[in-house]
C-alpha cells in the first residue's frame, strides 16, 4: 500500500519542503494552504492533490479531511503544519480578535484533523499523526504571548492525543523547531536554518523504522540561545 499524507500549510516554507521531499520519497501527497494561487504553484510542481481551505472555518476542516481521504483513498500521515504568528505585541495590545483567530488556525484546527485522523487510522491501527509546535514552547519570549499560549496548549493536547493514539496503533510526533529563514519572518534571517534542513528533520520522524516512534523533536539553527 502507499504511503499518503496530508500536509498543511504547505504553499511555502517548512510545509512546502516537506511536501517536496515525501514526494520524491515515494509518498501520494495531498496539500492544502489558503493562498489558491500558491497552492496551485505546488500541485502544479508536484503533481498532486490538493484544496485551498481556510483554517479558521471548523466547518472547511473537517471536510478538508475527507476531501484528502477521497483524493488519497485513505491517509497514512497527517502533518498540521499550518500556523502563524499575527500578534507580535505587548500584553496590553492583544485584543479578543487576535486571540480568537490565532486559536481556530494554531490549536482548533489541528485538534479537529487529528480528530478524523485517529478515527480513520485507528479503525485500521497503522497511521502517523505529526502536529508542527515550535521551541518557543521550550522559551519564555516578549511579544509572543498569544503565539507562545496557542503553541502551549497544542503541546498539550499532542501529549494526550500520544497516549490515546497508542493504544490504537497510531504514532504521534510533536515537532519543536528554532528559527528558520522563511517568509513566516518579516525580516530575512540567513543564520537561521534553511526550510529544506528543517522539514528534513520532519521527514527524518515519518520514514523511520515501523517500530520507532519519535514522541519529541527538538532542534534549533546553531546561532540559536532561547533555551
Amino acid at each position: 500500500m502507499q504511503k499518503t499524507v496530508l500536509i498543511t500549510g504547505a504553499t511555502r516554507g517548512i510545509g512546502r519542503e516537506v511536501a517536496r521531499q515525501l514526494k520524491a520519497a515515494g509518498y501520494a501527497v495531498f496539500v492544502t494552504g489558503r493562498d489558491a494561487r500558491a497552492l496551485a504553484a505546488v500541485q502544479k510542481e508536484l503533481d498532486c492533490p490538493g484544496a485551498a481551505v481556510d483554517l479558521g472555518d471548523p466547518n472547511r476542516v473537517v471536510d478538508l479531511y475527507a476531501t484528502a481521504q477521497k483524493a488519497l483513498g485513505h491517509v497514512e500521515a497527517l502533518v498540521n503544519n499550518a500556523g502563524f504568528n499575527e500578534a507580535k505585541v505587548g500584553i496590553e495590545k492583544v485584543t479578543p480578535e487576535a486571540l480568537d483567530h490565532s486559536y481556530a488556525v494554531n490549536v482548533r484546527a489541528p485538534i479537529l484533523l487529528a480528530r478524523e485522523a485517529l478515527k480513520e487510522m485507528g479503525a485500521r491501527r497503522s497511521g502517523h499523526i505529526v502536529n508542527v509546535l515550535s521551541s518557543v514552547v521550550k522559551a519564555k519570549l516578549e511579544n509572543y504571548s498569544v503565539y507562545s499560549t496557542m503553541k502551549h496548549a497544542l503541546h498539550g493536547f499532542t501529549g494526550c492525543l500520544t497516549k490515546e493514539a497508542r493504544a490504537q496503533g497510531v504514532k504521534v510526533t510533536a515537532i519543536y523547531p528554532g528559527g528558520v529563514d522563511t517568509t513566516f519572518r518579516t525580516n530575512a534571517r540567513p543564520d537561521y536554518m534553511r526550510a529544506d534542513s528543517a522539514a528534513r528533520m520532519i521527514v527524518l520522524c515519518l520514514t523511520a523504522p515501523e517500530d520507532v516512534v519519535v514522541h519529541e523533536l527538538v532542534y534549533r539553527p546553531l546561532v540559536e540561545t532561547n533555551f
